[in-house]
């Protein structure tokens, strides 16, 4: 043990014992999970979420999130593992809290952490001696010492010695099933020594690997520099297929060949642009944190530009085969394939299909879509069904491929006579690609 706290000591032991008590706020798609593994793993979890519509359906075993089956919940529930509630007071019970809450950027482009505000006054309530709080939710570098280590100490409380805090970035990719929530391994980043030992203790009785480091400002740099790897790749294979697109030249051909390699070149590859809540958001935080700091994050900057243009170039291409086919957007019925922001799933956050439909309806197209993970499309003045794949190309003058579910008839898509744009690549023997 690094520390004579007696508080850590008394924590150290209810772990060991299993009989710490863990709350997770926030259900959704880090949360639900984490909580799934740690009640597997034999540790009382209480779920809070201020959704009670969620939170009811959980308490019938019910899941509402994919990557966790109801067969799977169900059990738990079942046997008292985990339960869930909106009631915050369930926090002066739990030895742990882990803050799973979203971490969305305002319309500005600013990072918007009020959920971690909200979360943390909840936890400042209720905290008490021995309590460690381990905070998931995505955000800039030195939210945790800055932010949430004050709001708990104005408790009468000291981090590190009463109460322990770390940072441990979430690493959850909706859909996989190689590496999940157990077998990812967990970096933990405490503001004390005696911070991180409680966290990993804690962590370590549902994760097989924790790596801790230094500090919560590395482990939220960590999550960072994952992202934004990602995101300024992604970005250079997307600008790849632009100049690809000037030189005459097919870009996955040349992705292809240079993945043959077996060192020195890691594949990415271009498509309709980014998805999901973390490539398209993350790097954000990094980028603003750093202007704070009279510093420009360059590659960010570049390669959100890139990034953000290529629901636009997708239209364009859409436009110029219609016109290469004697017709014009306006007026013809256009069939978006795929709506989800990856395949095999129905999460449809920052999913560059919006923009697509959006783009498309702004030029006058008639639109409809296909998906069969998701089966409505409300957003922003879209309330859309979604049609049967049959139907839609029999209907439709041209067909966008946006994402590629592995459950999609694509003989169908290469087989119908509309105009074929693929942002994807997976028809590369279609009679026609824009």
């Amino acid at each position: 043990m690094t520390s004579d706290s007696p508080a850590l000591a008394s924590l150290l032991d209810r772990i060991e014992g299993n009989t710490a008590r863990l709350s997770i706020i926030g259900l959704g798609y880090v949360g639900l999970p984490l909580a799934v593994v740690f009640a597997e793993a034999g540790v009382q979890v209480v779920g809070i979420d201020v959704n009670a519509d969620v939170v009811d359906g959980l308490n019938r075993g019910e899941s509402h999130i994919e990557d966790i089956p109801t067969e799977r919940l169900a059990p738990l529930v079942e046997s008292g593992l985990f339960t869930a509630t909106t009631d915050f007071g369930v926090l002066a019970g739990c030895d742990g809290v882990s803050i799973c809450v979203p971490t969305p950027l305002r319309k500005t482009g600013d990072p918007d952490i009020s959920y971690i505000l909200a979360a943390t006054d909840a936890i400042k309530a209720h905290v008490h001696p021995g309590m460690v709080v381990v905070l998931e939710s995505t955000t800039y570098p030195g939210t945790t010492r800055e932010i949430i280590q004050p709001a708990l100490e104005e408790s009468g409380l000291t981090v590190g010695e009463d109460l322990f805090l770390c940072f441990s970035p979430e690493r959850v990719d909706p859909g996989r099933e190689d590496w999940t929530t157990v077998n990812t391994p967990k970096v933990m980043g405490g503001v004390t020594p005696a911070c991180v030992e409680a966290g990993t203790a804690l962590y370590g009785t549902a994760i097989e690997t924790l790596v801790p480091v230094s500090s919560p400002e590395a482990a939220e740099m960590v999550k960072l520099l994952e992202n934004t790897f990602r995101a300024v790749n992604i970005g250079l294979a997307n600008e790849l297929l632009l100049m690809c697109d000037k030189l005459g030249l097919d870009a996955w051909e040349v992705i292809d060949a240079a993945g043959t390699k077996p060192f020195g070149f890691m594949r990415f590859t271009p498509g309709p642009g980014l998805g999901g809540h973390c490539i398209p958001i993350d790097p954000h935080y990094l980028s603003w944190k750093l202007k704070s700091l009279n510093y420009t994050a360059r590659f960010i900057e570049l390669a959100s530009e890139v990034n953000t243009a290529m629901p636009a170039y997708w239209v364009q291409k859409t436009q110029d085969a219609l016109n290469d086919a004697g017709k014009p957007v306006k007026g013809s019925r256009i069939l978006v394939v795929g709506a989800a922001y990856k395949k095999d799933i129905s999460d449809m956050r920052e999913s560059p299909a919006l923009d697509i439909l959006a783009l498309l309806q702004e030029k006058g197209a008639d639109v409809l879509y296909h998906d069969p993970h998701v089966p409505s499309l409300e957003h922003e003045g879209f309330d859309l069904r979604s049609t049967d794949l049959a139907d839609g190309l029999r209907q439709s003058d041209a067909v966008v491929v946006v994402t590629d579910h592995s459950d999609l008839d694509w003989d169908a898509v290469a087989g119908s006579d509309a105009v074929l744009v693929d942002t994807r690549a997976v028809l590369r023997s279609a009679p026609v690609r824009a």
